[in-house]
C-alpha cells in the first residue's frame, strides 16, 4: 500500500497570524517511514534533473535538503536570514505572504556550471524560492529544479506562476483553506 503523505501534514488555523491556515510538515519528521519516503522522492527528482548541489532555505529547507544531498553524495548549502552565515554572502530581498524578508547565501556555495536543486517545505507565494533561485543564478549556477513537500493553491496563491520558467516539483498539492 502506498504512503499517503498528506496524512502526516497538520493544519494549524490562524498561524502565524489570523486568517492563515498553516500546513505543518513536522509530523512527517516524526514518522521515519514518511520522512524516508519524502527524502527518497526528492532524491529521485534530483537524479532526474542531474543536480550536483542542493540548497535549502531556512529553516525547513535545511531539514529536507541536507539528507537528500547526503544520500546522493552531493553538496548542500543553507540559504539563511541576515546575520546567520559567517562568511561573505550575497543577498536577495523578497516578499512573503505576510511580510517581506531577506535571504543570504555564501558567495562560494554555488560555482559556475553547478546544477542546483532548491528544496523547501512549502510553496505559497514563491518569494523565498524565487529569491534563492536569483542568488544561484547571480553566482553562475543553473537552477535545475525547485522541489517542495507541499504546493499551496487558492486564495491568490500563485507560487508556481512566480516560478514560471523553472522546473517545479511538489510532493503534495493542498488548498490554503
Amino acid at each position: 500500500m502506498a504512503l499517503n503523505l498528506e496524512e502526516y501534514v497538520a493544519s494549524i488555523k490562524d498561524f502565524p497570524k489570523e486568517g492563515i491556515l498553516f500546513r505543518d510538515v513536522t509530523p512527517i519528521l516524526m514518522e521515519p517511514v514518511a520522512f524516508r519516503a519524502t527524502v527518497d522522492d526528492f532524491c529521485e527528482y534530483a537524479k532526474k534533473i542531474d543536480a550536483n548541489v542542493v540548497i535549502g532555505p531556512e529553516s525547513r529547507g535545511f531539514i529536507f535538503g541536507a539528507p537528500v544531498a547526503l544520500q546522493l553524495g552531493i553538496g548542500f548549502a543553507p540559504a539563511r536570514k541576515p546575520g546567520k552565515l559567517p562568511r561573505e554572502t550575497v543577498c536577495q530581498t523578497y516578499d512573503l505572504e505576510y511580510g517581506s524578508a531577506e535571504i543570504h547565501l555564501h558567495k562560494d556555495a554555488v560555482k559556475p556550471g553547478d546544477r542546483v536543486l532548491i528544496i523547501d517545505d512549502l510553496l505559497a507565494t514563491g518569494g523565498t524560492a524565487k529569491a534563492t533561485a536569483q542568488l544561484v543564478e547571480r553566482l553562475g549556477g543553473t537552477v535545475a529544479g525547485i522541489a517542495f513537500v507541499i504546493e499551496l493553491y487558492g486564495n491568490g496563491m500563485d507560487g508556481r506562476g512566480v516560478l514560471d520558467g523553472y522546473d517545479v516539483f511538489a510532493l503534495l498539492r493542498m488548498s490554503d483553506q
